[in-house]
């Protein structure tokens, strides 16, 4: 019997600061927008056939909204498409965007390591740039997050 053998990338979202807030509502990453970016750019880039070999084993596993901190799950033969996929998603809606990749491994416990280990730096530093004046609502957020991170499994 063969085993399905997945990647996992972890990657960071940069919303581009640069972005006229004049009216716009601040953009939410969530589950959805995400996937729907990066399924955009895969039928844009490789079709069709591509977008419906690549969707078998494509999943967006964990994000955090506040620290912009996500995980993806594909297969191991597709993981070098969907990151190029990755690499040329420029906006999610309206918002330009781009993607930092910060570990890509085999199994899920080591990804959630590098998410863990991520995502409160990330959080920290927002802590810390907020003078220590985080809302309750954030701190809610972010714990209900890590609580996902931590019982992530395939």
């Amino acid at each position: 019997m063969v085993q399905f053998k997945n990647r996992y990338m972890v990657m960071e979202v940069f919303i581009d600061p640069n972005r006229e807030f004049g009216g716009h509502e601040p953009i939410v990453i969530s589950h959805f927008n995400l996937a729907k970016a990066i399924k955009d750019s895969i039928l844009l880039n490789f079709g069709e056939c591509s977008l419906a070999l690549l969707l078998c084993s494509f999943q967006v596993k964990y994000v955090n909204p506040v620290t912009k901190v996500c995980v993806i799950r594909t297969s191991h033969e597709d993981h070098k498409k969907i990151w190029t996929a990755i690499t040329m998603v420029r906006s999610v809606g309206k918002c330009p965007i781009t993607f930092n990749i910060l570990d890509l491994s085999g199994s899920i416990r080591t990804c959630k390591a590098a998410a863990m280990k991520c995502d409160e730096e990330k959080f920290e530093a927002y802590k810390l740039a907020s003078s220590g004046c985080v809302k309750p609502e954030i701190t809610h957020t972010i714990e209900s997050c890590f609580e996902k991170l931590k019982n992530l499994e395939s």
